[in-house]
C-alpha cells in the first residue's frame, strides 16, 4: 500500500530535501507547482526560503487563492521557516518595498518574520520537542517565532520564549529546518497526521 501524496511547493527553498524525507517518512511526495498539481494532492510541504518571494511567486502563478481555499477546507499541511510564516493568521514585519509576506490562515497565530535576526544570526540548538522522547536538533536561519498562538494552537517546541513548533488540527508548522538534519521525526509527525495517526 502506498503513502499519501504529500505536494512540496517548488517555487523556493529545500525541495529536494523534504521530498527525501518524506519518501523515508513513508509518503509518496510530489513537487506542487501549477494548480492542477495542488489539486492532486492529499497534504502540502511549504518549504524555508524568503516568504516575500514565495508570496509573490503564489500570486504570479495564481496559486494563492486556491491554496487558501484548501486549507480553508482541511487539507493537512506542514510549513517550515517561511512556510511556518506563510501559514500564519497574521504576520508582524510582513515586508518592505510593496513586497510582503500574504498569509494562508491555516494556523490560528501571529508570527514575526526574522525573529532571531539576520542570516548571521543563524544558529543550531537541540530542542524538546512535545511527544518525542529526546530533542529535536533544530537549524534557525533567519527564523520567525510565534508571537500569538490562538486557543486551538497547541505549541510543541520553544525557545527564548516563543513557540518555533506549533500544531492546530492537521496542520504543523517550524520555525527550524528539520529537512536539513537527517532526523526524519517531524516529518513522519506530519506523514501521520495525514494518515489520521498523529
Amino acid at each position: 500500500m502506498s503513502g499519501p501524496r504529500i505536494g512540496v511547493l517548488a517555487l523556493q527553498g529545500d525541495t529536494r530535501e523534504h521530498l527525501a524525507a518524506l519518501r523515508e517518512a513513508g509518503a509518496e511526495p510530489v513537487t506542487v507547482r501549477r494548480r492542477s498539481e495542488l489539486e492532486a494532492v492529499d497534504a502540502l510541504v511549504i518549504p524555508g526560503g524568503e516568504s516575500t518571494t514565495i508570496s509573490h511567486l503564489l500570486l504570479e502563478l495564481d496559486l494563492l487563492e486556491p491554496l487558501r481555499a484548501r486549507l480553508a477546507d482541511g487539507m493537512p499541511a506542514y510549513g517550515a521557516c517561511a512556510g511556518m510564516i506563510l501559514l500564519a493568521g497574521e504576520i508582524l514585519d510582513a515586508g518592505v518595498n510593496g513586497r510582503a509576506a500574504l498569509p494562508l490562515g491555516g494556523i490560528d497565530m501571529t508570527v514575526r518574520r526574522n525573529a532571531f535576526g539576520r542570516q548571521v544570526d543563524s544558529f543550531e540548538g537541540d530542542v524538546a520537542f512535545a511527544g518525542l522522547d529526546t530533542p529535536v536538533r533544530a537549524v534557525f536561519i533567519r527564523a520567525p517565532w510565534v508571537e500569538r498562538a490562538g486557543d486551538g494552537v497547541e505549541v510543541l517546541a520553544s525557545a527564548a520564549g516563543h513557540g518555533v513548533a506549533v500544531r492546530q488540527g492537521r496542520v504543523l508548522a517550524t520555525a527550524f529546518h528539520p529537512e536539513m538534519t537527517g532526523d526524519r521525526r517531524v516529518h513522519q509527525l506530519f506523514v501521520d497526521m495525514v494518515n489520521g495517526r498523529g
